[in-house]
């Protein structure tokens, strides 16, 4: 008997310990707000069970955004695991279901800097022997300066114009270095070579390349691209936008991808502005066109739980054919994370892509992916080991960015 009831002791702790595994899964697991488009249904893992807490089945409806489109109805339910065991209450929120214009395109970028980037600091050779002026001051390469002596700068010029009208004078700082910003002092060294104060830094003010745009906004008129920052070469920091210009660009070639080495799309800039980037940001670039595409061609944007792993099509132009549907495949979904560009790891299964360039190439970032006739991502990032995989960013998460940036717009009118 007493065999017996250590059996029955150790499977109820073992039950029990199952249990409380299932609750503490499900509140780290499932969010506190739930976001669904208006044919999303609501899915949870089978161990979860929901009711509506009113429990007559009726939502709440917010008739002025209703009125607008956007939002549908919200309400809470209340979530249990095996069906008796509380767990925890969620908000969902119901929006209409959004759409866009694919594109595929590649552009040129050209962005000017919001303040100057430190990228690393030099000696300089005095009378008295060698200063590093930059050093002494506190200056670390990843630093943004963003005034001297309280006049913004956003070019290396202007930095050089200061530091020569001070004439060897200490210089105040502000300076941006991650979420702070900090005031520091620096004092140029006289340079017995060529007889000039300098400062011993070695700033960048700007940046160019290409990228593919992944969807545009036929109302608004705001475009997304190439799905995560674009970031200085040297320090790997996002570069702070201050303005900069979507130039139109020919493609004249490519550099196949191998294993330990990227490729890269070979592309000349053209004469032609095809728009502005207002936003640089971990999910992409982001502004405005000047010409958008017919509404005829929108397809909806999957939400970040539509997504799954299986078959899905690239649109990439890789050749002066112009954007070209290529096939691929979804390997394994990362992360739910809003402000990553790897939520998930994609696969090129193309051969005539593969033939052209290897896989995945620099240029092909931004890249929109297709899944069930919804646009569900961007490629962002190419496995240097790897070049038939790598990550893509939800489509998703782009939305959220594009939109907050025509809410911006939006207020800027109404002021």
């Amino acid at each position: 008997m007493k065999k017996f009831f250590k059996v029955l002791s150790a499977f109820g702790l073992l039950a029990a310990s199952v249990i409380f595994a299932f609750v503490i899964y499900g509140i780290k697991s499932i969010p506190d707000s739930i976001h669904l488009v208006s044919d999303e249904k609501l899915k949870f893992n089978e161990i979860y069970s929901y009711r509506i807490s009113n429990g007559d089945g009726s939502v709440s409806v917010n008739s002025e955004n209703a009125a607008k489109g956007t939002l549908l109805s919200e309400y809470t339910v209340d979530i249990s695991a095996l069906k008796v065991i509380p767990v925890k209450s969620a908000d969902v929120i119901v929006s209409e279901r959004k759409y866009v214009i694919l594109s595929g395109d590649v552009f040129g970028i050209r962005m000017f800097t919001k303040g100057v980037v430190v990228v690393g600091s030099d000696d300089v050779y005095t009378e008295e022997g060698i200063s590093n002026p930059a050093k002494t001051a506190g200056l670390n390469a990843g630093d943004i300066i963003l005034s001297v002596n309280g006049n913004d700068v956003n070019s290396s010029a202007e930095i050089e114009k200061a530091v020569q009208e001070d004439n060897g004078s200490e210089m105040k700082l502000s300076v941006k270095r991650g979420k702070k910003v900090l005031n520091l002092k620096l004092t140029p060294a006289l340079s017995k070579n060529d007889n000039c104060y300098k400062a011993g830094i070695w700033v960048r003010d700007s940046m160019a390349g290409v990228g593919t745009i992944t969807f545009v906004d036929s109302n608004s008129g705001v475009f997304a691209g190439l799905g995560h920052a674009v970031c200085d070469v040297d320090t790997g920091i996002i570069m702070p936008l201050a303005d900069g210009d979507a130039v139109k660009t020919k493609i004249t070639g490519c550099y196949k991808g191998t294993c330990g080495s990227t490729g890269e799309l070979c592309g000349v800039f053209q004469d032609t502005d095809i728009g502005t980037l207002s936003l640089n940001t971990t999910c992409g670039v982001y502004g405005y066109l000047k010409n958008i595409a017919p509404t005829s061609d929108a397809v909806p944007i999957a939400t970040k739980h539509e997504v799954k792993t299986g078959p899905a099509k690239i649109i990439s132009t890789v050749d002066e054919n112009g954007p070209q549907c290529y096939d691929a495949r979804i390997v394994r979904i990362c992360n739910n994370d809003s402000s990553s560009s790897k939520n998930m790891i994609i696969e090129i299964t193309d051969s005539s892509l593969i033939e052209k360039t290897g896989g995945i190439i620099q240029g092909m970032s931004g890249s929109p992916i297709i899944q069930d006739g919804m646009l569900i991502g961007a490629v962002t990032h190419v496995f240097v080991n790897d070049p038939l995989r790598g990550y893509a960013v939800f489509a998703d998460n782009m939305l959220k960015v594009s939109e907050t940036l025509n809410a911006e717009k939006q207020l800027e009118k109404a002021s």
